[in-house]
């Protein structure tokens, strides 16, 4: 293969609204800002990429700006004129000069692999060892924060064989009042339906142990991150002392946050993020140490576009088991899709793109339209 390299390296950010109100523990979103990378290479090649937080500097260290000020100012300058077909190299020179910053090292990871397989002409899946299947079950989030809205939408969801399996945001409120609304959906849905929720690390372990108790009690599959990312020992109790699956979400940083929580049994399932993980290699790594852990597996997402989604659908694509399916639903919260072909949602499930890198082109209007920097 001749030798490909790194010519330029865009950045830009996109304001895209979401469709209602999206109510997480520590912020109310309602528009997401997506930090788009392209990438051109010497052969008139490209790649692109995406990198997404939730709820600005609310959820994690990262926000838009400072993702795209660590690509345009570091990032940037080390990778011009390198091998574009060396995804690794650029990924540990990446970890050597830049600390953290994983969603922004996502984002230009993307970019690589999606280069790459246009060049090769293959899917990204192929890029790691192939894919084993083209779709996956896909769960929605119901975060209104009202119990009868909720509700309604799942039943519309379920009606239109759209979703399933729900994922309730829950610790504004008491303890108390976010039992009863799980309660009141899990009633109104029954059988037809998988309830889980997340906590988004809003609890103590004293509330955590009453909160998995009345939840389990209603019915309620699974919590996700319930007490602080830092806080192992309490999770490691909560795991070992109910039956209900407890999901490690903001405590996996990469593969050695994924290594420290199979050591202390601290999860029963990892929610495994491309972004949060520091790209597709780290997420396959994070991956690889839960199985091994024989831990559950759950494909999460930080609402990105379907840009970051689909390269995501790439890679989880190549896992065997996801024990709890996905939560890539990230496209449909978003009032508008930048992509020429949307992502295909349909019988419970989000079908992988077909087609060569991550099996995706941006719609360059709806780019041109929602990019900050251009808009009064």
């Amino acid at each position: 293969m001749p030798v490909t390299k790194i010519d330029q390296i865009e950045t830009m950010i996109l304001d895209l609204p979401t469709i209602r109100g999206h109510v997480l523990s520590m912020a109310t979103m309602r528009s997401q800002a997506a930090v788009l990378v392209r990438i051109k290479f010497s052969d008139g090649s490209e790649g692109i990429g995406e990198g997404t937080t939730i709820g600005g500097l609310s959820y994690g260290p990262e926000s838009p700006e400072s993702i795209q000020s660590a690509i345009d100012t570091y990032i940037t300058p080390a990778l011009l004129g390198l091998s574009g077909n060396n995804v690794n190299g650029a990924l540990q020179l990446m970890d050597r000069l830049v600390r953290g910053n994983r969603i922004a090292k996502t984002a230009v990871e993307i970019a690589l692999w999606d280069g790459l397989g246009k060049r090769l002409g293959v899917p990204v899946s192929q890029l790691f060892g192939g894919a084993v299947t083209d779709k996956m079950p896909v769960a929605w989030t119901l975060a209104s924060g009202n119990s009868q809205t909720d509700i309604a939408e799942a039943h519309e969801m379920i009606e239109s064989k759209r979703h399933n399996i729900f994922k309730l945001k829950i610790g504004k409120r008491s303890v108390r009042e976010d039992i009863a609304h799980v309660a009141r959906i899990k009633d109104a849905l029954g059988d037809a339906a998988s309830i889980r929720v997340d906590v988004n690390t809003a609890w103590s372990l004293q509330e955590a142990r009453w909160g998995l108790k009345g939840l389990q009690e209603a019915g309620c599959e699974l919590i996700e991150q319930p007490v602080s990312a830092r806080d192992l020992d309490a999770m490691a109790e909560l795991t070992s002392a109910f039956e209900i699956a407890v999901m490690a979400d903001e405590s996996l940083n990469g593969p050695e946050d994924a290594l420290a929580v199979a050591s202390k049994r601290a999860a029963d399932v990892y929610a495994v993020k491309i972004a949060q993980s520091g790209g597709l290699k780290r997420a396959s790594e994070v991956i690889a140490t839960a199985q091994a852990a024989g831990l559950g597996l759950y494909a999460g997402t930080m609402l990105e576009t379907g840009l970051s989604t689909a390269a995501a659908l790439q890679l989880f694509s190549t896992v065997e088991t996801l024990h709890w399916g996905t939560e890539l639903f990230g496209p449909l919260l978003l009032t508008d899709d930048i992509l020429t072909e949307p992502l295909t949602y349909r019988d419970f499930c989000v079908e992988v793109p077909k087609g060569n890198g991550i099996g995706v082109a941006l719609d360059p209007d709806k780019v041109a339209y929602y990019r900050r920097d251009t808009r009064a």
